[in-house]
């Protein structure tokens, strides 16, 4: 059993498959010149087998992704055939007497070092291209021939060093059954989208395995205990048959609450709406009840691909979601990446805290015309539905006046065009940095509402990297610091008339429930999956109580007191309806 961090909850069990992380280790192997030819052959053969991979795995996508998309592997067979890498390669098995793969592996460190160090995009590029295609060269020299697509007709786990949101979009869920990486983090946009499609997530397992977990090894994942079982026992399998299915019958009770009004046992009603990433995840957030969408997380239409996505792609998107939600509330985010968000066609800056760099508001501002466009696309939509507008990582009155300058840029133009939208769309923003609560009063002033967004609220508040594992024990939600920066954000904003959701982790955290009372909250939004607990908690929840139960959270010192308090008012048996 190896012990790491559950960061999505639920039992998943099968055999595992493991994406290859393409690194190599091996020693500096001398060849005899009279084995230099056979050494020769070797690579031609590697060569050879290479670009028969490519051309399948091309016509494997080219159906799914068209011409265009899949120019990627031309590119990749070129490079296969370019005489000024292949020269390096034949170079340093000549001059050097090293074994092919040696030499394969210098030549790759030599051009991506180099083309890494030129002030050029381009090049850049072409450097991954390059470790890309000579990483594929050496899996074929050192007979590692392991599947790098997982299957298609069987469920398996996802074992990976880490994984990328991008990689997370495309998961075929029905097939994926659970995740186990290495590395990550528990509040990491990998971790809250495992949430959100409900599949176990078990992270933090690097230095804490004995050996290495293979392809075709059963696992055990408990996301709620953060245990990896490997080639357990057949009683332990037997146990946790057991327990998924007391879990599967829970789940269903649930279920049977998605109908029901959100409100208190006193009466008090409540928005329980839902965090999306995709399209995809409309028909759950109908099936459990939501209210709505309060946060649309709009980077992931630009994930996975290699250019923008057009205004048109983007409003039939937005449009989508706002029809299928019938008159529901949507709020769409942003474009909000940086920080462990990244496209790979829009160059970031290396930076030594992406969080507090070059993200969010900050490159949409910088960028007007990628944020134009998605603003543009965003008013389109919203002649078609009940849709807001929210910033992100707003932190001062001037970033805020300056993103209204584009949107109010943005109607004129469709007002010039003669294209419908709806002119009194209501802006939010985010509040996720020390700074917008502390000018919350001055902010209020400029919206229609404010979303907290926990997750990097609670990260700023405490200075602590939120995907850092040597400093994860200290992210503490519940930290008596977190609490006063919800109280005076609040507060800021009851003074005003200016509405109030949170969209953050601790919206879906049921312990947090009493908190919500006690400030006066009445919508939350959370991954699809936390909806039914909360709604479930909320039912058995008095509204009257929230007061009284806040201050003694006030009076609390340390967050091993609040949690105290809370977990002593928690309720989560399911209610009978």
């Amino acid at each position: 059993m190896a012990k790491g961090i559950g960061a999505s909850s639920g039992i998943a069990m099968g055999r595992a498959f493991v994406i290859p992380t393409w690194e190599w280790d091996f020693p500096d192997k001398l060849i005899d010149v009279t084995d230099l030819a056979f050494e020769f052959e070797r690579l031609y053969d590697g060569i050879r087998s290479s670009r028969d991979e490519i051309e399948t795995i091309k016509q494997e996508f080219v159906s799914v992704l068209g011409e265009e998309q899949t120019s990627i592997f031309d590119a990749h067979l070129a490079i296969l055939e370019d005489p000024v890498f292949m020269n390096e390669v034949q170079g340093i098995m000549q001059k050097q007497y090293k074994a092919a793969e040696v030499a394969v592996k210098e030549a790759i460190e030599k051009f991506v070092n180099m083309f890494d160090l030129l002030d050029d995009q381009y090049m850049k590029e072409r450097a991954l291209d390059i470790k890309d295609v000579g990483n594929r060269l050496l899996k074929h020299l050192l007979g590692a021939l392991e599947e790098t697509l997982p299957p298609k007709d069987q469920p398996y786990l996802v074992v990976a060093k880490e994984l990328s949101p991008s990689q997370m979009v495309h998961l075929d869920t029905n097939l994926a059954l659970g995740l186990v990486t290495m590395l990550g983090g528990k509040t990491s946009h990998v971790a809250i989208m495992a949430r959100a499609m409900g599949v176990p997530y078990v992270l933090g397992l690097e230095g804490k395995l004995n050996t290495p977990i293979q392809n075709g090894d059963y696992l055990i994942i408990d996301g709620d205990e953060g245990c990896v079982y490997i080639n357990p026992s057949d009683e332990l399998v037997e146990e946790y048959k057991t327990r998924k299915a007391i879990l599967q019958v829970m789940k269903d009770k649930l279920q049977t609450l998605a109908h029901l009004p959100a409100q208190t046992a006193d009466g008090v009603s409540f928005q329980l709406a839902a965090n999306i990433s995709s399209v995809k995840e409309l028909d759950q957030v109908l099936k459990n009840g939501a209210s709505g969408v309060g946060l649309f997380r709009t980077e992931f239409l630009y994930m996975d691909r290699d250019s923008l996505p057009l205004e048109e792609e983007q409003f039939e998107v937005y449009k989508q979601v706002a029809e299928k939600l019938d008159g529901r509330r949507v709020v769409i985010r942003t474009l909000d990446i940086g920080g462990d968000k990244s496209l790979d066609y829009i160059e970031l800056p290396e930076e030594d805290n992406p969080s507090l760099g070059y993200r969010a508001i900050r490159i949409s501002l910088e960028r007007t015309d990628l944020f134009k466009t998605q603003l543009r696309a965003i008013l389109r939509a919203s002649y078609y539905g009940n849709i807001k507008i929210l910033y992100p990582m707003i932190s001062s009155l001037e970033e805020l006046q300056k993103a209204n300058e584009v949107l109010e840029a943005a109607k004129k133009e469709l007002d010039e065009e003669g294209i419908p939208f709806k002119p009194n769309i209501e802006v939010g923003i985010m509040i996720e940095v020390p700074a917008a609560v502390i000018i919350a009063d001055i902010l209020a002033e400029h919206v229609d509402f404010f979303s907290i967004g926990t997750n990097d609220l609670v990260q700023y508040v405490l200075a602590v990297d939120r995907m850092n594992e040597t400093v994860a024990h200290l992210y503490d939600p519940f930290h008596p610091a977190v609490l006063r920066m919800l109280k005076a954000t609040v507060e800021a904003a009851q003074a005003t008339g200016v509405h109030v959701s949170v969209c953050g982790e601790m919206a879906g955290d049921i312990r947090a429930l009493p908190i919500w009372l006690g400030l006066g909250i009445q919508e939350l939004s959370m991954s699809v999956q936390s909806i039914l607990p909360v709604k479930n908690s909320l039912l058995q929840s008095h509204h009257s109580e929230g007061g009284l139960i806040w201050n003694q959270l006030l009076r609390c010192k340390n967050s091993k007191s609040i949690l105290d308090v809370l977990n002593s008012n928690l309720r989560q048996d399911v209610v009978a309806k």
